[in-house]
């Protein structure tokens, strides 16, 4: 009786993502980036800005945002222009961490990098022709461009790149193993398939070679003299019947048998020199002729691959060619050994041959363990010639392959090093150049409170420092006096902190005409007093 079984319901579909998830994620972003453009020139972190530059950077950062998901080199290069837009040095509170973060997403998201390296070095190339067109002091400001551009866009694309290809190959690590799994499955059912494979051909080779000598005792028994024509049939008989079976065992294995099998069957529990003497028994006219060295010691590879090439070659002498001398000569070499088993033309009927898979998995045998083999006529006989080492030969190690995405990110890795030492590099050079110019530009207080209203450029000059200021605090400095150019000089040689300035005027003609302090940012204090009080 049949038992249906219900069919299995469907998968219920997956829900779909809510729609107002990526738009979300899109606005959250925006706030993080727009945050600081709007709160640094609040607190003092930038020059102040006209409400339109400010609106206009904030659009400019939604487009951005809006453009990551689908166009992320666009959306980086919207950023960086206006980063360069607004500062020559690409380097602004405002910008520059939607410029880090973009750059992320930028390695994150876009599968090549050759156009990435193309955007970075239009923005460098960019940057260098604003700082050269109207930069201040273009040295350090080059420095400042070269290092954000590093720190702030290199660096963080390098390890957007990393991510990507680390969600690779662990996608790829996922699938090899699935893959690795079914492989293993498949190694499994093959396998179970070459062992029946295996135990079929040990039943063709051995059940085949004794029918063999069966239908070869029946034949002799047919012959013998004085024997009643009623037994003499019998034998006949029974001699067609072996050989029927023999044919019928033949086919039926050759269903089952795999025809690269290539591994040895087991031991069949006697040696080669036995397996003739006992086909000489059964009336198989065989002559043994063993060769020193000694034949391969019993149960080793080499000498159950021996016995089984014998044992084919006897029963297909026994059966193609019957009553037909067989020799079989086994000769020993100090790195294997070699079996030669040939038969004369055949004295009576022999049977069909049907097919000759047996000697195919002989071959494949023999050479799958560095062996040779060779099968075919040989004058008006037969022969089967195999040499077989003493020791299977080790199969060539071969180098285990990459793991997917190896060389990608060793590449990225010795970008990130190479970035990294380049960085450290111009970071060092630029504070260098830093407190040179600094140090170089301090105008000693007693120097500045003996200068005079009305003295020529010529008397003042001797006293004043190698550089004056190249970003002076414009910002907190009076107005300075109509037609005069201005220069600015640091009262104090203290680096990363802000220290007060010394600013002097000079008219048309050259004469020092204003003399003002401009205190640091934060309270003036008394530090203002006291230059005024050195300059009275």
């Amino acid at each position: 009786m049949e038992h249906s079984r219900p069919a299995p319901a469907p998968a219920p579909a997956p829900a779909p993502a809510p729609a107002p998830a990526r738009p979300v994620g899109a606005v959250l972003l925006w706030a993080a980036l727009a945050l600081p453009a709007l709160t640094a020139d609040l607190i003092g972190l930038n020059e102040p800005r006209a409400p339109w530059q400010q609106l206009t950077g904030l659009l400019v950062l939604a487009a951005s945002v809006a453009l990551a998901r689908r166009r992320p080199l666009l959306s980086f290069a919207l950023t960086a222009g206006l980063g360069v837009t607004t500062a020559p040095a690409l380097f602004s509170v405002s910008y520059g961490p939607a410029l880090g973060v973009l750059a992320l997403l930028l390695g994150l998201r876009a599968p090549r990098a050759r156009p990435a390296a193309l955007c970075f070095a239009a923005v460098g190339a960019a940057g260098t022709a604003r700082i050269v067109a109207v930069g201040v002091d273009p040295a350090p400001e080059f420095l400042v461009l070269t290092g954000t551009l590093l720190f702030g866009c290199v660096f963080p694309w390098l390890g957007g790149r990393y991510w990507r290809q680390s969600r690779a190959l662990a996608e790829a690590g996922w699938l090899r193993a699935a893959r690795l799994e079914d492989e293993q499955r498949h190694a499994e059912e093959r396998a179970r398939l070459r062992e029946r494979a295996r135990i079929a051909q040990d039943m063709h080779d051995s059940l085949g070679h004794e029918l063999s000598l069966i239908a070869l005792r029946a034949g002799a028994l047919q012959v013998a003299p004085g024997l009643a024509d009623g037994h003499r049939a019998a034998a006949a008989d029974l001699r067609a019947a072996a050989a029927d079976a023999t044919d019928r065992l033949h086919r039926i294995i050759g269903v089952l048998r795999e025809a690269d099998e290539p591994v040895p069957l087991a031991p069949p529990g006697e040696s080669v020199e036995q397996l003739v003497s006992r086909a000489a028994e059964s009336g198989l006219p065989v002559t043994w002729e063993p060769s020193p060295p000694a034949p391969p010691e019993p149960g080793t590879v080499a000498e159950r691959l021996l016995h089984r090439v014998v044992r084919e070659a006897l029963t297909n002498a026994v059966r193609h060619a019957p009553g037909a001398p067989v020799t079989v000569a086994l000769t020993g070499h100090p790195y294997g050994s070699t079996v030669t088993v040939t038969n004369g033309p055949a004295t009576g009927a022999g049977a069909a041959s049907s097919g000759g898979s047996g000697l195919l998995g002989l071959r494949a045998a023999v050479t799958a363990v560095g062996g040779d083999f060779e099968a075919g006529p040989r004058g008006d006989g037969f022969r089967v010639r195999a040499y077989v080492p003493a020791r299977q030969a080790p199969a060539p190690a071969g180098r285990p392959p990459a793991a997917p995405f190896a060389h990608a990110r060793r590449r990225v890795a010795l970008g990130l090093g190479a970035a990294a030492g380049a960085g450290v590099v111009l970071v060092g050079a630029a504070f260098g150049w830093y407190a040179y110019t600094e140090t170089h530009s301090v105008l000693n207080p007693s120097a500045y409170a003996a200068l005079r209203l009305g003295a020529p450029a010529a008397d003042v000059t001797p006293v004043l420092p190698d550089r004056a200021v190249n970003d002076p605090p414009d910002e907190r400095a009076p107005a300075p006096p109509e037609g005069a150019t201005c220069r600015y000089y640091r009262a104090s040689g203290e680096l990363l902190v802000s220290v007060d300035h010394f600013r002097l005027c000079f008219d048309g003609t050259d004469r020092l005409v204003a003399k003002d302090v401009v205190p640091r940012a934060g309270p003036a204090g008394e530090g203002r007093e006291e230059y005024e009080e050195l300059s009275r």
